[in-house]
């Protein structure tokens, strides 16, 4: 029987023929790295490749002592007679798909990614392939994904509205591209000043630090001892809420971006008075384009609706299956979509 070019191992997919793992959940030798997050991007291997414009938020996860090595979107590197590039994912800063091809076949993983407007990374590129490796986040016909866009004016609309009656807007995202994203994205019709959390802006700045135009913000901790917040929008991780953190602003108003806060209920479950849809993960027509634009005879579903997005992909007369990995079971996405 042949030997998948890419297989789950106890360490992480590995690739045999070029003694290589795609974002391994243990210490390795060699670790080729789709992106920042702590799911995928794991302390201890001994060499990481990585795209360029994600290295500074890489060396913030693993530390200044990693060896990394930077590689520009779709150039070559060879592991043996397996040739590797990285190509832009969407997700956020620095994100790649990771093709590989060995003696004439592709395959291509995906790691976590959007198809949607998006100003702090690289938009998705198709990449062709024998076998795609998805995400299935997302994988049910619900998840739809407003424009970023309308998003962001109904954000500044609550911030107005807030602002008028006197209350702090604090909007609790993921504080690695999801708020990064954001803060593009709400344009000059802000109502007021922005503040961060402390988890939010190490890695806001080093966005900056990589080329990306973001507003004007400062660390709450940097606001003046008398400040009352009333005009400010605070950016904070969902980890901040009901912490004692939260009792320096006055009668806050609390928000929640994710693609959870798609299904109705969401929000209230989670105790916020305000929802807004938005995703660093790819939703339902998005995954099907890009499975259809990889072009690809079979395809791997990993994390999320992965059992129902095979069933879904073999009812269309595809060959697909699920791949077990441990994406998606860390911090990060217990706060992530």
């Amino acid at each position: 029987m042949t030997v998948p070019l890419i297989q789950p191992t106890a360490q992480g997919l590995y690739c045999a023929a070029g003694d290589f793992y795609i974002d391994p959940w243990r210490a390795v030798s060699r670790a080729v790295i789709t992106h920042a997050h702590a799911d995928h991007a794991r302390s201890g291997s001994h060499h990481y490749w990585a795209a360029q414009p994600g290295i500074g938020l890489l060396r913030h996860r693993l530390g200044k002592r990693a060896r990394i090595s930077a590689l520009a979107y779709g150039e070559p590197q060879a592991f043996g007679p397996v040739t590797v590039s990285l190509h832009p994912a969407g997700h956020v800063l620095g994100s790649a798909q990771i093709r590989v091809e060995h003696q004439g076949e592709v395959w291509v993983a995906s790691g976590d990614y959007k198809r949607d407007t998006d100003l702090t990374c690289a938009p998705f590129e198709p990449v062709r392939c024998d076998t795609f490796i998805t995400e299935a986040t997302f994988a049910l016909p619900v998840y739809r994904w407003p424009p970023v866009a309308t998003v962001a004016r109904a954000i500044n609309q609550w911030w107005q509205t807030n602002a008028e009656a006197g209350r702090t807007t604090v909007l609790f995202c993921y504080a690695l591209g999801k708020a990064q994203r954001l803060m593009a994205a709400l344009g000059k019709d802000r109502p007021g000043p922005i503040y961060l959390h402390g988890a939010v802006a190490p890695l806001t700045q080093l966005y900056r630090d990589a080329g990306i135009h973001l507003p004007p913000a400062q660390r709450v901790s940097e606001a003046p001892s008398n400040e009352d917040f009333s005009r400010s929008l605070i950016i904070a991780p969902p980890s901040a809420a009901g912490s004692t953190w939260m009792r320096r602003f006055r009668k806050p108003a609390t928000g929640f971006a994710s693609g959870w806060m798609q299904i109705r209920g969401n929000r209230r479950r989670r105790g916020h008075d305000r929802g807004f849809v938005v995703s660093d993960h790819v939703d339902w027509p998005g995954l099907l384009q890009s499975i259809h634009d990889s072009g690809a005879s079979q395809v791997l579903t990993t994390h999320g609706r992965a059992d129902e997005l095979v069933r879904y992909l073999n009812e269309q007369g595809l060959s697909a299956r699920p791949l077990a990995t441990l994406y998606g079971d860390g911090d990060d996405h217990s706060e992530d979509g």
